[in-house]
């Protein structure tokens, strides 16, 4: 095979045909940020160029369920049978827009699969599980968890439903009723989660570690938890990369909302493999941006000064729970942890970029600019690009997820 999963953290190989290769077995035995990866030993930059729309057949060779596919004994054909399959029942991925607004490029997944980029992330991971259950039996049948506050939850549920397989949900208490209602409509069993005195973390992601650990499939959007589900998410990136190439043009900077971090690390991946292949004459400078309460801003300061290498051998001295419930209208980012954060630094710190803080004076008067039918999450990287306004250099931004009753949703 071509396509490994690899820890970024400890160097560990997932054996070949691994039908969970998610998580380092180390992680949690040390202080290593353990978090696999999904490597390509060769590529070809065709699909770049390609007309197809949907992302999931244009890009399939760039994924890990493609190669173990191919090493399984499926051919290219019966691959795509089972994308347009799936892809069917669950509203249909086609390219998204990628077009000027107010002065910026605006990547826009507002109308994407569930209303936000996280579908790409679950599609990508449930083609996955459709291959492994080839290799495992056991596979198809076990139930799939994930801890959301809204869009990822949703994807998670719409992708699953298509698949027909069971999913538990796990949110915060003060999820959204509308939000919780179409769960249930969407067949998931959905499990509100309260925060406890004295118990550091996202109460709905310690209970979503509890499922997992009794079994559960992790059907998340945390890296940390899963490495296949970035590649889904690399999706966003090699479509913004084909993109740019079309239209001749590169990015100077590109401002990436981060909660948990996965958008922005599948982001940086995917645009890395395209500079690799030749697609992109350079990368933008990556600019991550959170609100007020920032766990990745704090460890950035801290790799600053220590080197993201020491970080990622002592993950604990660098990234932990805030230390209070956060609060915020761009409710997608409140992650107590980045838990892609060092990822999303690596890409930072290579790009000559930054980690910018919000405040919700500038997270509303991005809302406003981004106008109707876009979250406050969605629009919360406009928030850190406005400071570059009115300058001579490129910015792209990505509009993430679409609002709902004029109320954020959505968690990136």
């Amino acid at each position: 095979m071509s396509s490994k999963m690899i820890c970024a953290g400890c160097g560990w190989t997932a054996p070949p045909l691994d039908p969970r290769p998610f998580r380092c077995p180390r992680a949690g035995t040390d202080d290593v940020d353990h978090v696999l990866a999904r490597r390509l030993e060769s590529a070809s930059p065709v699909p770049f160029f390609d007309t197809e729309p949907n992302p999931f057949v244009r890009y399939r060779t760039f994924t890990h369920a493609w190669h173990t596919a191919q090493a399984i004994g499926m051919s290219d054909g019966e691959f795509v049978d089972l994308v347009r399959a799936l892809d069917a029942h669950v509203g249909g991925f086609v390219v998204t827009p990628f077009e000027q607004r107010s002065g910026f490029w605006v990547k826009d997944e507002t109308h994407n699969v569930a209303g936000s980029h996280k579908s790409r992330h679950l599609m990508g991971l449930m083609l996955w599980l459709l291959i492994a259950e080839r290799i495992d039996p056991s596979v198809a049948h076990a139930r799939l968890a994930i801890a959301s506050c809204g869009n990822a939850a949703l994807a998670a549920a719409t992708i699953a439903c298509a698949a027909k397989r069971d999913i538990d949900v796990y949110v915060p208490d003060d999820a959204s009723r509308s939000v919780i209602t179409r769960l249930e409509e969407l067949g998931a069993n959905v499990t509100r989660c309260e925060r406890e005195p004295g118990v550091a973390g996202d109460p709905a992601y310690l209970r979503f570690r509890e499922a997992v650990a009794r079994g559960a499939l992790p059907f998340t959007c945390q890296g940390n938890e899963n490495g296949l589900v970035i590649e889904g998410g690399q999706t966003l990136g090699w479509e913004l990369a084909s993109q740019l190439a079309a239209r001749g043009t590169a990015l100077d900077h590109l401002f990436i909302q981060v909660g948990g971090g996965a958008l922005a690390s599948a982001t940086i991946a995917g645009l890395e493999e395209a500079l690799a292949l030749g697609v992109l004459p350079r990368m933008p400078r990556i600019h991550a941006v959170q609100t007020l309460a920032s766990p990745l801003r704090r460890a950035y300061d801290r790799v600053v000064d220590r080197g993201i290498d020491e970080a990622i051998a002592h993950r604990s001295q660098f990234m932990w729970p805030w230390e209070s419930a956060p609060h915020s209208i761009a409710t997608g980012i409140l992650d107590d942890e980045t838990y892609d954060w060092a990822a999303v630094l690596r890409g930072v710190l290579s790009t000559g970029g930054s980690v910018i803080t919000v405040s919700e004076d500038e997270l509303r008067e991005a809302n406003r600019i981004a106008g109707e039918g876009v979250s406050a999450t969605g629009s919360a990287g406009l928030a850190g690009a406005l400071s570059l306004r009115g300058g001579d250099e490129s910015v792209g931004i990505l509009f993430t997820g679409a609002s709902v009753a004029g109320q954020s949703r959505d968690d990136s």
